[in-house]
């Protein structure tokens, strides 16, 4: 017998790859060597171990083009959902910035207020379009940078912009960033429909001018670059082609521009459902700042998810960094209080998120939640895992509704022996009386109290309100 390739490595304890999998804590990502594909025969590649020093951070544009999307939020909301926003991101400025809009009274009140709480960071920041007249208003708000709206591919600027040819479009942009400079205000240049653009013909003749227009300005003025995938085009994989390539797009700034990755900020759209991994990647090849909104919501199929880029950040740095992670909940609980809809499986706070309907993902629940739950969502979230009632469920899983309702720890807990009359009227409401929704919490406690009056009278005052 030919001798096996790969032996069994017999246990008999657990394995449970706790240097990644830490209950505490997102599991982490970690990486086994540089990543390295090729543009021009050069390497483009991201250092792993690079990574865990360098200064990435979030940017958050909920109250611009989250405001996109929805109706417009009051002032009070703003300056509320702002406030938390401070609380997320905690000391250490993980949420680095936000933007505003500056054309109403309310967009100028909001701005004042906001700034009024104190907070260092996220740092408050304008929008304007392309037009010296508006940084009158950037300057009346006494703003120290603001985003400015600068197209760059065919599409905006003969289609939209109706420039007669490239060389005016790009005279007219430098020109407003001069004026930016008259005004003391650092512009941060939006390359709008980036990922559809002409990047050696437009894209870097263009940036590498606004390079060299910085050299003649102090440090706190020079040019940030936000990339921005308009309609979702950018794409992850290795050897993909430009302009939709994410990490050549970042080399080619970068490394072969020089805009420094503290001066570059991605900013995507989920129209291919690829905008959480397009704004990652970018993280990984260079540019340090990542633009978001709260639960993704933007304008049209939305932008990276900020809730998504927090989670994402622990990950690979593997420390909280100062981050309060229950305040995702505070903030998805305001946000639906409100008028957001927030669907119910969607990831980290949607209503059921961590709640199970299989009897054999409950019977794993009811042994150890870290077998289906993905990490101490009680802990970081404030979210215990649930199981919901239904034909699937099982014994299992009504004893995990009953452990966890009434909060029963250790040798509290029962077994599902014990539920068992309780099982079997659930099943009977499904094969008897053919129903199709869920077993209701209410419902449950009655049940609870008819067939396990011991437990009702032992702890109903445990149970969850």
């Amino acid at each position: 017998m030919s001798q096996e390739k790969f032996p069994l490595v017999d246990r008999t304890e657990p394995n449970l790859l706790e240097e990644i999998f830490d209950y505490s804590l997102p599991p982490k990502i970690r990486f086994d060597g540089p990543v390295v594909e090729y543009i021009d025969g050069k390497p483009v590649e991201f250092d792993p171990q690079a990574l865990r020093t360098r200064d990435i951070f979030i940017t958050d544009t909920t109250f611009r083009d989250g405001q996109q999307a929805r109706p417009p939020y009051t002032v009070e909301q703003m300056v509320h959902i702002y406030d938390l926003l401070a609380k997320l991101g905690g000391p250490n400025g993980v949420i680095r910035q936000t933007e505003f809009f500056l054309y109403t009274t309310n967009d100028r009140r909001t701005l004042d207020r906001c700034r009024e709480l104190g907070h260092r960071y996220p740092e408050c920041t304008g929008w304007i379009r392309a037009d010296k007249g508006d940084f009158r208003l950037v300057r009346e708000a006494g703003l120290k940078e603001t985003g400015i709206l600068t197209s760059c591919s065919d599409y905006h600027i003969f289609h939209k912009l109706k420039f007669k040819n490239r060389r005016e479009c790009l005279e007219a942009y430098c020109a407003i960033v001069d004026a930016a400079f008259e005004a003391g205000v650092r512009p941060r240049c939006h390359l709008e429909d980036i990922t559809r653009a002409d990047i050696d013909g437009f894209v870097l003749p263009y940036c590498e001018r606004l390079m060299r227009m910085s050299e003649q300005v102090p440090e706190e003025l020079s040019v940030k670059i936000r990339l921005c995938d308009t309609m979702g085009f950018g794409v992850s994989y290795p050897g993909a082609e430009l302009p939709r390539s994410v990490p050549k797009l970042i080399y080619k700034l970068n490394r072969e521009v020089g805009v420094p990755s503290h001066r570059l900020e991605w900013h995507g759209h989920n129209d291919f459902h690829k905008v959480h991994t397009n704004a990652v990647t970018a993280w990984l090849y260079g540019c340090d700042a990542l633009n978001s909104t709260l639960f993704g919501f933007g304008e049209r199929t939305g932008n990276p998810p900020l809730e998504g880029a927090i989670i994402e950040y622990i990950s690979l740095k593997g420390d909280l960094c100062g981050i309060q992670t229950q305040v995702i909940t505070e903030l998805a609980d305001y946000m639906r209080s409100i008028g957001l809809p927030i669907p119910d499986n969607y990831p980290f706070v949607g209503r059921a998120f961590n709640v199970t309907r299989a009897g054999i993902h409950a019977g794993g629940l009811r042994q150890d939640e870290r077998i289906y739950n993905i990490f101490d969502t009680t802990a970081l979230l404030g979210r215990p895992p649930r199981v919901s009632i239904t034909d699937k469920t099982g014994a299992d899983g009504v004893a995990l509704w009953v452990n966890e309702y009434f909060g029963l720890k250790g040798a509290e807990r029962i077994n599902k022996i014990k539920v068992h009359k309780i099982a079997r009227w659930v099943n009977d409401q499904y094969e008897l009386h053919g129903r199709m929704t869920s077993i209701s919490d209410e419902e449950l406690e009655a049940k609870v109290k008819e067939y396990l009056p011991e437990y009702w009278e032992k702890y109903k005052g445990k149970a969850a309100s």
